[in-house]
Protein backbone atom coordinates (compact mmCIF):
# COMPACT_ATOMS: atom_id res chain seq x y z
CA UNK A 1 0.00 0.00 0.00
CA UNK A 2 0.95 3.90 -0.16
CA UNK A 3 -0.28 6.00 1.48
CA UNK A 4 -1.14 9.70 0.69
CA UNK A 5 0.42 12.76 2.82
CA UNK A 6 -0.17 15.06 0.66
CA UNK A 7 -2.30 14.97 -2.44
CA UNK A 8 0.29 17.66 -4.63
CA UNK A 9 -1.64 20.06 -6.85
CA UNK A 10 -3.41 18.14 -8.92
CA UNK A 11 -2.42 14.07 -9.11
CA UNK A 12 -4.31 11.52 -10.24
CA UNK A 13 -4.72 7.46 -11.47
CA UNK A 14 -4.34 6.77 -15.23
CA UNK A 15 -3.68 4.00 -17.70
CA UNK A 16 -4.18 3.92 -21.34
CA UNK A 17 -7.89 5.11 -20.95
CA UNK A 18 -11.52 4.26 -22.08
CA UNK A 19 -11.25 3.87 -25.68
CA UNK A 20 -14.67 2.01 -26.37
CA UNK A 21 -17.24 3.77 -24.76
CA UNK A 22 -17.38 7.27 -26.89
CA UNK A 23 -20.64 5.88 -28.37
CA UNK A 24 -22.17 6.39 -24.83
CA UNK A 25 -20.59 9.67 -24.04
CA UNK A 26 -17.94 8.47 -21.70
CA UNK A 27 -14.36 10.35 -22.21
CA UNK A 28 -11.35 8.45 -23.40
CA UNK A 29 -9.77 9.57 -20.17
CA UNK A 30 -6.45 7.71 -20.16
CA UNK A 31 -2.43 9.60 -19.17
CA UNK A 32 -1.96 12.87 -20.57
CA UNK A 33 1.39 12.04 -22.17
CA UNK A 34 0.90 8.81 -22.83
CA UNK A 35 4.37 7.92 -23.73
CA UNK A 36 5.97 9.29 -21.01
CA UNK A 37 3.30 6.77 -18.71
CA UNK A 38 4.42 3.84 -21.35
CA UNK A 39 8.06 4.21 -20.72
CA UNK A 40 7.74 4.58 -17.18
CA UNK A 41 5.55 0.97 -16.88
CA UNK A 42 8.27 -0.59 -19.76
CA UNK A 43 11.30 0.36 -17.37
CA UNK A 44 9.74 -1.68 -14.87
CA UNK A 45 8.56 -4.31 -17.07
CA UNK A 46 4.97 -3.20 -16.79
CA UNK A 47 2.26 -3.82 -19.06
CA UNK A 48 1.92 -0.75 -21.01
CA UNK A 49 -1.85 -0.58 -19.63
CA UNK A 50 -0.75 -0.74 -16.17
CA UNK A 51 -2.08 2.38 -14.25
CA UNK A 52 0.45 5.26 -13.04
CA UNK A 53 0.05 8.19 -11.21
CA UNK A 54 -0.02 11.51 -13.41
CA UNK A 55 1.27 14.09 -11.39
CA UNK A 56 0.79 17.93 -12.38
CA UNK A 57 3.13 20.89 -11.54
CA UNK A 58 3.58 20.16 -7.77
CA UNK A 59 3.97 16.96 -6.64
CA UNK A 60 2.52 14.79 -4.06
CA UNK A 61 4.21 13.10 -0.92
CA UNK A 62 3.63 9.44 -0.27
CA UNK A 63 4.74 7.13 2.28
CA UNK A 64 5.18 3.10 1.31
CA UNK A 65 4.16 0.54 3.81
CA UNK A 66 5.64 -2.35 1.46
CA UNK A 67 8.75 -2.98 -0.36
CA UNK A 68 8.36 -2.47 -4.21
CA UNK A 69 9.86 -0.45 -6.76
CA UNK A 70 9.28 2.28 -8.60
CA UNK A 71 10.08 4.78 -11.88
CA UNK A 72 9.50 8.21 -12.52
CA UNK A 73 9.04 9.70 -16.46
CA UNK A 74 8.10 12.80 -17.83
CA UNK A 75 8.28 16.31 -16.46
CA UNK A 76 11.45 16.89 -13.74
CA UNK A 77 9.59 17.72 -10.58
CA UNK A 78 12.83 17.17 -8.52
CA UNK A 79 11.97 13.93 -6.78
CA UNK A 80 13.80 12.76 -3.47
CA UNK A 81 13.72 9.55 -1.58
CA UNK A 82 13.91 9.96 1.80
CA UNK A 83 15.73 13.86 1.36
CA UNK A 84 18.06 11.96 -1.28
CA UNK A 85 17.69 13.30 -5.19
CA UNK A 86 16.92 10.28 -7.19
CA UNK A 87 16.38 10.09 -11.18
CA UNK A 88 13.85 10.07 -13.44
CA UNK A 89 14.13 7.34 -16.12
CA UNK A 90 15.33 4.81 -14.06
CA UNK A 91 13.90 2.57 -11.81
CA UNK A 92 14.33 2.45 -7.83
CA UNK A 93 13.80 0.00 -5.16
CA UNK A 94 11.70 1.20 -2.53
CA UNK A 95 11.71 -0.06 1.14
CA UNK A 96 8.67 -0.12 3.47
CA UNK A 97 8.85 3.43 5.57
CA UNK A 98 10.61 5.02 2.51
CA UNK A 99 9.16 9.06 2.02
CA UNK A 100 8.71 9.76 -1.83
CA UNK A 101 8.16 13.92 -2.12
CA UNK A 102 9.21 16.45 -5.27
CA UNK A 103 10.61 20.12 -4.94
CA UNK A 104 10.75 22.30 -7.90
CA UNK A 105 9.55 21.96 -11.30
CA UNK A 106 12.35 22.11 -13.48
CA UNK A 107 11.05 20.88 -16.57
CA UNK A 108 8.19 19.90 -18.58
CA UNK A 109 4.45 19.89 -16.73
CA UNK A 110 3.24 16.36 -15.92
CA UNK A 111 5.27 13.47 -14.38
CA UNK A 112 4.07 9.56 -14.42
CA UNK A 113 5.22 7.68 -11.26
CA UNK A 114 4.48 3.55 -11.90
CA UNK A 115 4.75 1.27 -9.38
CA UNK A 116 5.74 -2.58 -10.07
CA UNK A 117 2.61 -4.37 -10.90
CA UNK A 118 0.34 -1.19 -11.68
CA UNK A 119 -1.91 0.71 -9.20
CA UNK A 120 -4.61 -1.73 -7.92
CA UNK A 121 -7.24 0.81 -7.55
CA UNK A 122 -10.74 1.38 -8.77
CA UNK A 123 -11.65 -0.49 -11.77
CA UNK A 124 -14.30 1.04 -13.94
CA UNK A 125 -15.38 0.33 -17.72
CA UNK A 126 -11.87 -1.43 -18.22
CA UNK A 127 -10.16 1.47 -17.23
CA UNK A 128 -8.60 2.52 -13.93
CA UNK A 129 -8.38 6.21 -15.36
CA UNK A 130 -9.98 8.08 -13.08
CA UNK A 131 -13.34 10.77 -14.49
CA UNK A 132 -15.00 13.22 -12.37
CA UNK A 133 -18.66 11.53 -12.64
CA UNK A 134 -17.62 8.47 -13.20
CA UNK A 135 -15.09 7.18 -10.38
CA UNK A 136 -15.68 7.89 -7.01
CA UNK A 137 -13.28 10.41 -6.68
CA UNK A 138 -11.08 12.21 -9.50
CA UNK A 139 -8.16 13.17 -7.80
CA UNK A 140 -5.94 11.97 -5.01
CA UNK A 141 -6.67 13.25 -1.24
CA UNK A 142 -4.70 13.06 1.65
CA UNK A 143 -4.68 10.16 3.85
CA UNK A 144 -5.66 8.04 1.09
CA UNK A 145 -4.87 4.67 0.45
CA UNK A 146 -3.40 3.33 -2.76
CA UNK A 147 -3.23 -0.13 -3.87
CA UNK A 148 -0.42 -1.79 -5.32
CA UNK A 149 1.48 -5.15 -5.18
CA UNK A 150 4.12 -6.07 -2.67
CA UNK A 151 7.55 -6.63 -3.93
CA UNK A 152 10.15 -7.94 -2.24
CA UNK A 153 12.88 -6.99 -4.70
CA UNK A 154 12.93 -6.13 -8.81
CA UNK A 155 14.76 -7.77 -10.99
CA UNK A 156 14.82 -4.33 -12.79
CA UNK A 157 16.24 -2.54 -10.11
CA UNK A 158 18.99 -1.22 -12.76
CA UNK A 159 16.95 -0.70 -15.34
CA UNK A 160 17.33 2.59 -17.20
CA UNK A 161 16.46 3.88 -20.52
CA UNK A 162 18.04 6.72 -22.31
CA UNK A 163 14.94 8.63 -23.21
CA UNK A 164 14.82 11.53 -25.69
CA UNK A 165 12.80 14.11 -23.64
CA UNK A 166 13.75 16.78 -26.14
CA UNK A 167 9.81 17.27 -26.60
CA UNK A 168 9.49 18.70 -23.23
CA UNK A 169 10.86 22.06 -24.73
CA UNK A 170 9.54 21.40 -28.28
CA UNK A 171 7.14 23.98 -29.13
CA UNK A 172 5.94 22.50 -32.43
CA UNK A 173 2.84 20.75 -32.33
CA UNK A 174 1.92 18.66 -35.41
CA UNK A 175 -1.73 18.88 -36.63
CA UNK A 176 -3.58 17.37 -39.56
CA UNK A 177 -6.49 18.78 -41.35
CA UNK A 178 -9.84 18.75 -39.70
CA UNK A 179 -12.93 17.96 -41.10
CA UNK A 180 -13.73 21.68 -41.45
CA UNK A 181 -10.42 22.63 -42.43
CA UNK A 182 -11.51 23.27 -46.26
CA UNK A 183 -13.82 26.05 -44.92
CA UNK A 184 -11.05 28.33 -43.59
CA UNK A 185 -10.18 31.18 -46.26
CA UNK A 186 -6.43 31.81 -46.99
CA UNK A 187 -6.25 34.60 -44.41
CA UNK A 188 -7.13 32.46 -42.01
CA UNK A 189 -5.21 29.51 -42.93
CA UNK A 190 -1.95 31.89 -43.27
CA UNK A 191 -2.93 33.12 -39.44
CA UNK A 192 -2.67 29.17 -38.17
CA UNK A 193 0.82 28.57 -39.96
CA UNK A 194 2.20 31.94 -39.56
CA UNK A 195 1.36 32.90 -36.20
CA UNK A 196 2.58 31.57 -32.40
CA UNK A 197 -0.27 31.10 -29.59
CA UNK A 198 -0.02 30.93 -26.19
CA UNK A 199 -1.32 28.95 -23.55
CA UNK A 200 -3.88 30.83 -22.04
CA UNK A 201 -4.86 30.13 -18.27
CA UNK A 202 -7.72 27.78 -18.96
CA UNK A 203 -6.22 24.84 -19.73
CA UNK A 204 -6.60 21.51 -17.98
CA UNK A 205 -7.42 17.51 -18.58
CA UNK A 206 -10.87 18.67 -20.81
CA UNK A 207 -9.16 21.14 -22.97
CA UNK A 208 -6.33 23.93 -23.84
CA UNK A 209 -7.82 27.13 -24.73
CA UNK A 210 -5.37 29.66 -26.61
CA UNK A 211 -4.92 33.28 -26.20
CA UNK A 212 -4.53 34.83 -29.90
CA UNK A 213 -7.98 34.34 -32.19
CA UNK A 214 -8.61 33.55 -35.40
CA UNK A 215 -11.54 35.40 -36.88
CA UNK A 216 -14.21 32.85 -37.47
CA UNK A 217 -17.08 33.95 -40.08
CA UNK A 218 -17.77 30.04 -40.64
CA UNK A 219 -21.99 28.81 -40.36
CA UNK A 220 -22.96 27.19 -37.27
CA UNK A 221 -22.20 23.37 -37.79
CA UNK A 222 -24.65 20.46 -36.61
CA UNK A 223 -22.75 18.59 -33.42
CA UNK A 224 -20.08 16.16 -34.52
CA UNK A 225 -18.15 13.72 -33.27
CA UNK A 226 -14.87 15.34 -31.38
CA UNK A 227 -11.47 13.04 -30.32
CA UNK A 228 -8.59 14.06 -28.14
CA UNK A 229 -6.27 16.46 -30.29
CA UNK A 230 -9.54 18.09 -32.04
CA UNK A 231 -9.06 22.22 -32.32
CA UNK A 232 -12.39 23.74 -32.09
CA UNK A 233 -12.39 27.18 -33.76
CA UNK A 234 -15.14 29.05 -31.42
CA UNK A 235 -17.51 31.63 -32.59
CA UNK A 236 -15.86 34.28 -31.21
CA UNK A 237 -12.54 33.41 -33.02
CA UNK A 238 -10.76 31.02 -29.77
CA UNK A 239 -8.95 28.22 -30.71
CA UNK A 240 -9.59 25.30 -28.14
CA UNK A 241 -7.90 22.24 -28.33
CA UNK A 242 -9.18 19.01 -26.83
CA UNK A 243 -7.44 16.73 -24.93
CA UNK A 244 -7.48 13.62 -22.91
CA UNK A 245 -10.73 13.85 -20.82
CA UNK A 246 -13.04 15.99 -23.44
CA UNK A 247 -16.40 15.70 -24.62
CA UNK A 248 -17.14 13.12 -27.13
CA UNK A 249 -19.24 15.97 -29.59
CA UNK A 250 -19.21 19.31 -30.00
CA UNK A 251 -20.65 21.99 -32.18
CA UNK A 252 -17.65 24.11 -33.29
CA UNK A 253 -16.13 23.31 -36.91
CA UNK A 254 -13.24 20.97 -36.43
CA UNK A 255 -10.29 22.91 -38.32
CA UNK A 256 -7.47 21.13 -37.07
CA UNK A 257 -6.86 17.94 -35.61
CA UNK A 258 -3.22 17.12 -33.66
CA UNK A 259 -1.10 13.40 -33.99
CA UNK A 260 -1.06 11.45 -31.06
CA UNK A 261 3.07 12.41 -30.37
CA UNK A 262 1.68 16.36 -30.26
CA UNK A 263 -0.85 15.89 -27.27
CA UNK A 264 2.09 14.36 -25.45
CA UNK A 265 3.90 17.36 -26.09
CA UNK A 266 0.88 19.79 -25.65
CA UNK A 267 0.17 17.84 -22.18
CA UNK A 268 3.91 18.85 -20.67
CA UNK A 269 3.07 22.88 -21.40
CA UNK A 270 1.54 25.12 -19.51
CA UNK A 271 -0.52 28.49 -18.95
CA UNK A 272 2.30 31.19 -20.89
CA UNK A 273 4.12 28.76 -22.91
CA UNK A 274 4.27 29.35 -26.71
CA UNK A 275 3.24 26.69 -29.33
CA UNK A 276 3.34 27.20 -33.16
CA UNK A 277 1.13 24.65 -35.61
CA UNK A 278 2.48 22.21 -38.16
CA UNK A 279 0.51 21.27 -41.10
CA UNK A 280 1.22 17.55 -41.75
CA UNK A 281 -0.22 15.77 -45.51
Amino acid sequence: MIKVLHPGFYTTIQDLGRKDYQHLGVSVSGSMDLEASRIANAILGNDEKCAALEITMVGPKLEFTCDTAISITGANLSPNLNGIKINNYIAINVKKGDILSFDRLNMGFRSYLAISGGFQTEFVLNSRSMYKGLTSTFKLQKDDILKIENQTSSSNKYASIKANISYLDNHIIEVFKGPEFENLNAIQIATLFNKEFTISKENNRMAYQLNELVVNNFEDIITSLVLPGTVQLTPSGKLIILMRDCQTTGGYPRVLQLSEASINVLAQKFTGNSIVFDLKD
